[in-house]
């Protein structure tokens, strides 16, 4: 295959791109590098990637459609994994036209550049931010997702509704994967695990928020990216039993499916904060906050679907996770 990796110097995007590498495809890894979190980790992730035989770097902006016609233009590209966007429901609220200009143009530009490619298919990043504020669990694929809770997830929902239309009109085969709280090595700084080790490390208090009363569905990264390599090499296909007289939400009469990606065990904050206290040392200072704008109080993943269509997904449990990385992050920051 020859493989598009959008978001390369990303967290999910790195690790999909070394595992691509060693089965011996071709890939090209584009991303802007823009400073919503460290730039010199985005550099660390690419520096374990360049000099790797198949792996070329572009420094593109998805919002740049001139670059991306061009790049699709010249690379005659198999596959395409989308995965780069603007990340964070609470950044959100602060600066709303960077979320319409990487999730809505930038995913528009990836559109345009598969429907003019003989493109075998297209794989891209959704999010469980798509459920809002339902409250019915587990989360299934079937469920409405008409409420969102922020302007981050009505970009990822918007990203799916983009990818039908393409998939109708163009015969475009695309599929939206709906990741469920990524952790791990080489993670984003964005993220509770992260900066809930970096100040117990400092001795500094951590934000509890909604007075610790939150579950979240972690899914370890190395996890989800089996999902995204399996389902990579099985296009959407249409599916034959559609019924548009009760219309299934997750699949159509286009080559276009929406799978749930989670480790479908959801997990207390304070399971998390007592795990992280374990592998680190030492105990967590914890200011109770109320709930914040945009976020949820739960999310569990209902993955059946996924699991039918390319087969069950490792599940590795927080406790291993977890160990994983704390021992990355004393060997990269201590």
């Amino acid at each position: 295959m020859k493989i598009l990796i959008t978001g390369a110097a990303g967290f999910i995007g790195f690790y999909v791109a070394r595992r691509l590498l060693a089965q011996g495809h071709s890939v090209v890894g584009i991303d802007n590098l823009n400073d919503y979190y460290a730039v010199a980790l985005k550099e660390a992730r690419l520096k374990q990637l360049q000099g790797q035989p198949g792996f070329r770097f572009e420094r593109l902006d998805l919002a740049d459609s001139a670059a991306i016609t061009a790049l699709f233009a010249r690379a005659g590209f198999t596959h395409v994994v989308h995965l780069g966007a603007q990340a964070g429901v609470r950044y959100s609220l602060q600066n709303p036209h960077a979320y319409i200009n990487s999730n809505v143009t930038g995913f528009l530009n990836i559109l345009e550049g598969a429907r003019y490619s003989s493109l075998e298919h297209l794989v891209y990043a959704s999010s469980s931010s798509v459920y809002g504020t339902n409250t019915h669990m587990p989360w299934s694929e079937g469920d409405a997702v008409d409420h969102p809770a922020s302007l981050y997830a009505a970009t990822k929902k918007s990203n799916e509704l983009m990818a039908h239309a393409y998939s109708h009109l163009f015969n475009i085969p695309t599929t939206g994967l709906r990741f469920f709280t990524v952790y791990g090595p080489w993670g984003r700084p964005d993220m509770a695990y992260f900066k809930f080790t970096r100040a117990i490390l400092a001795g500094e208090p951590i934000a509890v928020f909604n007075q610790g009363h939150m579950q979240r569905d972690f899914t370890y990264v190395e996890d989800i990216v089996e999902g995204i390599v399996r389902v990579l090499t099985k296009p959407a296909t249409a599916n034959t039993e559609y019924n548009r007289a009760a219309p299934d939400a997750a699949s159509s009469n286009a080559p276009w499916r929406i799978y749930n990606i989670g480790n479908q065990q959801p997990v207390a904050l304070g399971v998390l904060i007592k795990t992280l206290e374990r592998h680190l040392g030492c105990a967590a200072i914890q200011e109770l906050m109320p709930m914040q704008a945009g976020d949820v109080e739960a999310t569990f993943a209902d993955g059946i679907r996924l699991t039918e269509a390319v087969g069950a997904l490792p599940q590795t449990s927080l406790e291993v996770g977890i160990q994983q990385f704390v021992s990355w992050y004393r060997s990269h920051y201590l």
